[in-house]
């Protein structure tokens, strides 16, 4: 993990945890802190900014305004589940590998039938919350935190 990023369920200890986001006081309260969290995930694993958008279910020039701006911004029950779930991937592979994999890993082609012959991130676009959670899963299982 990059010295300077301090890990991501730090940063976003309330996203770590089962929230069902459905109080527009909360996603208010929540909102700054997960796209700040959203954006360093999107540069740790190196994400282009159509896959960024894709993965938060926004058209590319909404993200490009979030990246910018979107500190004031309340996102969506939808959204904050989808930062969450990612968090929580990116938290599990950085407790289950040691070194710069942690950040490959969600880039690389995989075999197992949960990907399809995808890519995690790929896999992810295409399933949408579902497969979202079913990776974050995934990793927790392989780590032993199931």
């Amino acid at each position: 993990m990059d010295a300077d990023m301090p890990a991501l369920a730090q940063t976003l200890p309330e996203l770590a945890e089962r929230q069902d986001f459905s109080r527009d006081a909360d996603r208010a309260r929540l909102s700054k802190v997960a796209l700040k969290a959203y954006r360093r995930l999107v540069e740790q694993w190196g994400l282009t900014g159509q896959q960024a958008a894709a993965l938060l279910d926004v058209s590319t020039s909404t993200w490009e305004r979030l990246k910018q701006d979107g500190k004031d911004k309340t996102l969506s029950q939808d959204q904050m589940t989808r930062i969450s779930a990612l968090v929580g991937v990116y938290k599990g592979l950085h407790l289950l590998f040691a070194d710069g994999m942690a950040d490959r890993w969600p880039s690389l082609a995989n075999k197992g039938p949960l990907f399809g012959q995808l890519t995690p991130v790929d896999s992810m676009i295409r399933g949408g919350i579902p497969q979202m959670l079913d990776v974050r899963r995934h990793v927790d299982a392989v780590r032993g935190g199931m």
